[in-house]
Formats: structure tokens, sequence, C-alpha cells
């Protein structure tokens, strides 16, 4: 069973670096966003799993209030995003 949790460890920091590295190499405001939010999904799916592995219901508070949170600031920098501008090649 350890090997179940390692593995999912592994995935979780590689997931998390990937998508970092999209963070701040992301081409357009959009991307970036997207990345912002998968990197708060894989930190709650970080922190659930923790919760399962440690047996510990006490993060579960702290991953409902980051998915609310990432919610709101998704929809806060949709809402008054600036467009980028077209590079000419």
């Amino acid at each position: 069973m350890a090997w179940l949790w390692l593995s999912s460890a592994v995935l979780l920091c590689a997931a998390a670096l990937l998508t970092t590295w999209k963070t701040a190499v992301g081409p357009r405001t959009l991307d970036r966003l997207v990345s912002v939010d998968t990197l708060v999904a894989v930190i709650m799916c970080s922190l659930n799993a923790w919760a399962a592995f440690s047996l510990d219901s006490t993060v579960v508070y702290g991953a409902t209030a980051l998915s609310l949170l990432g919610f709101i600031g998704s929809l806060s920098v949709v809402r008054f995003r600036v467009k980028d501008k077209r590079r000419r090649p």
C-alpha cells in the first residue's frame, strides 16, 4: 500500500512542477489563469490525499476554503482582465 501513496505523491509533485512551469512561460494571460486554476486543483488534491493518508480530516476545511477562493479569484480575473497586445511577426 505504501507504493500507492508514494506514486500519488510523485505524480502530484510532477503535476505541480509542470503547472508552475506553464504559469511562468504561458504566452497569454488566459493561459496563465488556466494554469493557476490547475495548480489550485493540484493543491486541493494533495490536501485531500494527505487527509486520506493520515486519517486526519482537519485539512478538508482548508481544501474547501481553497476551492472557494480559487473559484472567486478566477471569476474576478476573467471579469476585469485587460486584452493582450498582439505581436507582429
